[in-house]
């Protein structure tokens, strides 16, 4: 039975043409896999593609913009439904709640935000939803090795790893999201490291 992906993904107008090619073919994969996209609601860039191949697949799409964004992104109106939130903060918090797990693909500044946020919430067991980073090209490579040198230097704890997918094939992206991670039971020293 199908579920609510949530997919994290590029706006900018200014990428490479096989970003584009990977944001369809995840909305190709997810509409063939029975499940329903939850994205940014804007027409542009990779949020507008994996959104018009899900539905060219069948699947039923959910934008969530903020009301600032509407004009700058230009809104995707064909959405099944597009939800206008007051700011980025709860249009962030609408997207987790209509949610079952998250896929995140290449993208810029706001992408990475959205997924530490995702990804810290599921090492501090806030949620159990899947989290998986497609990455065909590489270009969270830097960001892994960013990640294994505060393991390295008692930061984190390996158990960052342990919560969340990482590959780069749109058919494994879905199998790790498609099974169940392993429950991740928080210490005192993991709430303590993430700084909050």
């Amino acid at each position: 039975m199908g579920f609510a992906v949530c997919v994290f993904c590029a706006s900018s107008s200014r990428i490479d043409a096989k970003y584009l090619d990977l944001a369809t073919q995840v909305g190709t994969e997810l509409a063939g896999r029975g499940h329903t996209l939850v994205s940014g609601g804007a027409q542009v860039s990779c949020m507008g593609a994996v959104a018009r191949a899900a539905r060219a697949g069948g699947a039923r799409t959910i934008g969530v913009i903020p009301e600032g964004l509407v004009s700058v992104e230009i809104s995707d109106e064909d959405n099944d439904e597009l939800i206008v939130t007051p700011d980025m903060r709860s249009r962030k918090g609408e997207m987790d709640r209509r949610s079952d797990a998250f896929l995140i693909l290449p993208g810029g500044i706001g992408t990475l935000e959205e997924l530490f946020e995702v990804w810290t919430a599921r090492v501090l067991a806030m949620h159990e939803k899947p989290v998986v980073i497609l990455d065909p090209y590489g270009v969270y490579d830097p960001l892994r090795e960013l990640m294994t040198g505060l393991m390295d230097q008692g930061f984190a704890r390996a158990k960052i790893f342990d919560a969340i997918g990482w590959t780069g094939s749109v058919d494994e992206a879905f199998d790790l999201l498609e099974r169940s991670q392993p429950r991740i039971e928080p210490t005192a020293e993991d709430y303590a490291e993430a700084e909050i």
